[in-house]
């Protein structure tokens, strides 16, 4: 038999859809959609617009539940990165967290980021077209924060909802498209710290395994070596998905994976490292 390709396993953050995923957590983990149930009180599907303390449970679960799919069918990885929100499916996917304390951790990430910018503004604006130059210097002139490098061709913006809004006319001005993301507050942005400590006590109380293959940072752009301060320090800074997936190519990644129910990491994959090879959960018929 052939063997299998290097796989890196690409778990999702908030942004993507999670239209009709109810159903296969239900499916695949009915276990932790109770458990979710009783940590939120609410059903995470049914209130996912309302705050991004019932967003990234939710995205947490579908992510899980295509994981467990996929295992089941036979898919090993050899290398794991997560999206914001997705370090944390990445590392309960590779075994470092239980699914449980996983999920507890994404229950707390939420409401904690939710506090944070509670009764302001904030919010987050994708620039494409542009380079981290062009958004350097939006962010700059108009207070804001570089919150994610994603691609060449695409970055991502937080702050106030005012300046955002200054800086998408600056933005069309200069040529580039300034799309507003449906969020409900400035992630990855310094309006985040006041749920840095919280987080990271929280991080480094919890039992870690061993992870089956190396999971890597998108504060670093490295594999983990740090767990609690990573992640915390992350809720403020920008993820640095472009030089991962670059970095996971030169591990040695021939395919990348993308576990999300749309395609946005594997969008993101085929403009970061196009001579590898990209596929979505949905290709390999894991929810069949």
């Amino acid at each position: 038999m052939p063997t299998q390709p290097a796989t890196a396993a690409l778990f999702p953050g908030q942004g993507c859809s999670l239209e009709g995923v109810k159903p296969l957590v239900q499916r695949e983990c009915p276990d932790l959609y109770e458990l979710c149930l009783c940590l939120l009180d609410a059903d995470p599907f049914e209130r996912s617009g309302d705050s991004t303390r019932y967003t990234q449970p939710a995205i947490f679960l579908a992510s899980i539940a295509r994981w467990r799919g996929l295992v089941r069918r036979g898919v090993r990885a050899g290398a794991f990165a997560g999206h914001s929100l997705g370090e944390l499916s990445a590392l309960t996917a590779a075994g470092v967290f239980s699914e449980p304390d996983g999920l507890r951790l994404v229950a707390l990430r939420g409401s904690l980021m939710a506090q944070a910018d509670a009764g302001g503004d904030g919010t987050m604006m994708a620039l494409l077209k542009g380079d981290m130059g062009q958004a350097r210097v939006l962010a700059e002139r108009f207070g804001v924060t570089v919150a994610n490098d994603n691609s060449a061709g695409q970055t991502v913006l937080s702050g106030s909802g005012e300046a955002l809004a200054a800086s998408a006319l600056a933005a069309r001005e200069a040529g580039l498209r300034a799309v507003q993301l449906d969020v409900t507050g400035a992630f990855h942005s310094p309006a985040m710290r006041p749920a840095v400590e919280p987080f990271r006590r929280a991080v480094a109380n919890v039992e870690l395994g061993v992870a089956s293959a190396p999971v890597f940072s998108g504060l670093t752009a490295e594999p983990f070596s740090n767990l609690a301060v990573e992640l915390s320090e992350a809720l403020c800074a920008p993820v640095r998905w472009r030089e991962t997936t670059l970095a996971l190519a030169r591990l040695g990644v021939e395919r990348f994976l993308d576990i999300g129910p749309d395609a946005v990491l594997a969008g993101l994959s085929r403009r970061n490292v196009p001579e590898r090879a990209v596929v979505r959960a949905e290709e390999l018929d894991v929810t069949a």
